[in-house]
């Protein structure tokens, strides 16, 4: 009888499940435009802190999924929850104010502002000494956008613009950032500065979902990566993983992407 009692005390007692250490959840997400079916039953996760990315065929629906992820389009179906929270069908603004932040293809930059007029916007209700001391400290981040604070932004280069569109996500308080491709018809040289600064991000504890367009431009920065193909998710590894596998990456990318290439 003991041993019985003793039984149901054990059985009555309710276990917590460890917290949950996603950031940022996709469950089987659905969507498109007009008729067309653009996402098929997406899900990915990204920890708190972490850096994943997202690879694939141009024009297969990477953009797409940040979008929707990001509050500029609807999803048909599924859910998209951050920090456990179901955010699906949330707008752009509401996501901001919640830490969530995309950082499109292209910039959105006011040509006739400078960079410093930039940073200013996101935090133009806080004391001039506040905000002063918030945009010197990216300045520290991005010493780049400091040689340029006067500079109008029509007058930047492609990858100092895209810093500034980085930069600016931090003043609006992101603690998750949706990257589009932010090498994108930059030149090497700029490229590299760029994802210098990302690198630096993602180790100060900002998660982030990237999107690139060559795989060997994660390595070193993304722990693992999802590879979209015709709307789904075709293979999730290690960054490491994938490079190594050259016929994954010439049979979703094109025989471009050869190891040599990625050493």
């Amino acid at each position: 009888m003991a041993r019985r009692s003793e039984y149901r005390r054990a059985r009555d007692v309710t276990v917590e499940a460890p917290a949950s250490r996603a950031e940022l959840e996709i469950d089987a997400l659905t969507t498109g435009y007009g008729k067309t079916e653009i996402l098929r039953s997406v899900s990915l996760s990204v920890d708190r802190g972490q850096c994943v990315g997202l690879i694939g065929p141009n024009g297969h629906g990477k953009t797409t999924l940040l979008r929707t992820a990001g509050g500029l389009h609807r999803p048909w179906s599924g859910t998209v929850r951050l920090r456990g929270e179901n955010i699906s069908g949330w707008s752009a603004r509401r996501l901001v104010q919640r830490g969530l932040v995309h950082v499109p293809q292209g910039d959105l930059l006011f040509g006739d502002l400078t960079v410093e007029e930039h940073l200013i916007i996101p935090l133009r209700r806080q004391r001039r000494r506040a905000r002063m001391a918030r945009i010197e400290g990216l300045y520290e981040i991005f010493p780049r956008l400091e040689e340029r604070r006067s500079q109008y932004a029509r007058s930047l280069s492609g990858g100092e613009k895209r810093m500034l569109a980085i930069a600016r996500s931090l003043l609006l308080g992101a603690h998750t950032l949706l990257i589009d491709e932010p090498s994108l018809g930059l030149s090497p040289l700029m490229v590299d500065n760029v994802y210098r600064q990302i690198k630096e991000l993602s180790a100060s504890g900002i998660t982030i979902l990237i999107v690139e367009e060559n795989p060997a431009r994660l390595r070193g920065l993304a722990s693992d990566v999802y590879l979209l193909d015709r709307g789904a998710i075709a293979a999730h590894l290690p960054t490491e993983a994938l490079l190594e596998d050259s016929s994954l990456l010439a049979t979703y990318l094109g025989a471009t992407f050869e190891t040599a290439e990625l050493a």
